[in-house]
């Protein structure tokens, strides 16, 4: 059987999302020229909740923007074509048998979502990223499918080595082009990485109940753009579903429900098109054809005003609810650099997990509870894990709204991040009387941010000794974090790094 149209469509974007992920990584090259970032910044829902959340609009998403446009002229096309997690649903659930639909999340559950979504992001908490579907997608392959990937890979090539002996060097180069094109640039286990998985099976899991059930009842970008596609100029007739056959209803993937077409649900596949044997589905103009609701001629409001009103207190609870940070962990919420406003890079960060991808030290982990609820996912730093790599600006390369800003080299070396401090009560040459110059060492700044001024002492065995006791310069100090996770002591690093004034 020949593949729809749509089908094909569906492959090839997702094919270059998958191509666009693995390319989004350190190759050896100090500059990213193309991201998987690309589909955020044509994500409208990423642009509603920004533009709502910083009360301004930025050029990087012009892309959304225009698929906007679009999505007004033909429709909700993109879940239908472009989205490569509905592609993925369509692929891993098609056998999969269905059930009784949910209740719960039929009627208006999905716009009352949408806009409590919206209305907090009003209030300047962005949180839309934690249920875009682009993002979903994204966080799950980042922390946990692609490392594991890079980690099986690894360990069964290290073991088809060992099986293969001298005959290794005739597989060799096929691990090299793994490993160069392929396989992540590190593996890195991510606190959230199966807190990630959860969410993406849980989509799948819905599948048991209804088909692309995820798409038709929760997803709030596929919501957003079915509301834009109420105004589309092309309409499917007829409106109810001819007693001929039926196969119209049994090849649609969202939009069919109680034998009602639903407009908002219509993701354009054409399947009910190309599958009518008797030709009677078309999508016509409006002009040419008017489009005749199956309500006897009554467009029926989305939600009720009682549901709306829910959705507006809901959404500004949650914006006062989630905006509480514990003021104890304020001092160790350290930003990816050039992040100069903590309440700014929470309006604008998608929590996309792309940064956390490159980072090239591994220093970027999605937050759990450092930031409060409203920092679920997004990037912190944290230097006994990695440290901010001098010479790296990936990860403000791959940001698809500028929360972490694209600064050039020289600029990114003097972002400041924070400011070590070191506790005298467990640094060796303090505490133990022992000479110890990593921190130093490791220091990447040519004027070093850290060094020793020596004195002399009495050690615990009563000898004299001469000590080169570690300071830092603070108008130097960037907040790199080498030091702290170049520290040989186990357990908590002797110098930390604190949260301090940007610049």
């Amino acid at each position: 059987m020949r593949l729809p149209a749509s089908r094909i469509s569906q492959l090839l974007f997702l094919a270059l999302f998958l191509f666009l992920f693995i390319i989004t990584d350190y190759r050896g090259k100090d500059e990213i020229t193309v991201a998987v970032n690309s589909f955020f910044r044509a994500n409208p829902l990423v642009l509603a909740s920004y533009v709502l959340a910083v009360k301004g609009f930025t050029f990087l998403l012009l892309p959304a923007l225009l698929l906007t446009i679009f999505t007004v002229v033909l429709g909700r096309f993109f879940c239908g074509w472009i989205c490569p997690l509905g592609t993925l649903i369509d692929l891993v659930t098609q056998r999969i048998p269905k059930s009784t639909p949910i209740r719960f999340l039929k009627g208006s559950f999905k716009y009352y979502l949408l806009f409590t979504l919206l209305v907090t992001a009003l209030f300047s908490v962005n949180i839309s990223g934690i249920l875009d579907p682009i993002a979903i997608l994204i966080r799950a392959l980042t922390l946990f499918f692609y490392p594991l990937v890079g980690y099986v890979a690894r360990a069964g090539w290290s073991g088809l080595y060992q099986v293969a002996g001298e005959g290794r060097d005739n597989v060799a180069f096929l691990y090299d082009f793994l490993r160069y094109y392929i396989l992540p640039f590190r593996e890195t286990f991510y606190p959230l990485a199966f807190l990630s998985l959860a969410i993406f099976l849980f989509v799948l899991i819905l599948e048991r109940f209804e088909r692309r059930n995820w798409c038709r009842n929760i997803c709030p970008l596929g919501t957003l753009l079915g509301l834009l596609g109420r105004f589309s100029l092309f309409r499917r007739l007829p409106t109810t579903i001819c007693k001929d056959c039926g196969d119209c209803r049994s090849h649609c993937p969202s939009a069919f429900d109680e034998e009602i077409l639903q407009a908002d649900n219509c993701i354009r596949c054409m399947q009910c098109r190309t599958r009518c044997r008797f030709a009677r589905v078309q999508f016509p103009l409006r002009w040419k054809r008017p489009f005749l609701p199956a309500t006897g001629g009554q467009r029926q409001p989305v939600m009720s005003k009682r549901m709306f009103l829910a959705s507006v207190a809901s959404g500004f609870f949650l914006s006062r609810a989630f905006s509480f940070r514990h003021p104890e962990k304020d001092h160790r919420l350290l930003r990816p650099p050039g992040v100069r406003s903590e309440d700014d890079f929470l309006k604008k960060c998608v929590r996309c997990g792309e940064c956390m991808k490159v980072c090239l030290r591994s220093a970027l982990y999605p937050d759990l509870t450092r930031a409060g609820v409203t920092g679920l996912f997004m990037p912190v730093i944290i230097p006994r894990l990695g440290y901010c790599e001098y010479n790296c600006t990936l990860c403000g390369q791959v940001c698809p709204t500028g929360a972490i800003p694209r600064l050039p080299l020289e600029q990114k070396r003097k972002s400041v991040i924070g400011t070590a401090v070191i506790d005298k009560n467990t640094c060796l040459p303090y505490a133990k009387k022992l000479n110890c110059l990593v921190c130093e060492e490791h220091c990447p700044i040519p004027e070093k941010a850290i060094r020793f001024e020596t004195m002399d002492d009495i050690d615990r065995q009563g000898r004299k000794v001469t000590l080169k006791r570690p300071y830092i310069v603070d108008n130097l100090c960037n907040g790199c974090g080498i030091c702290e996770n170049k520290c040989p002591l186990e357990g908590r690093s002797a110098v930390e790094v604190f949260a301090g004034k940007k610049g």
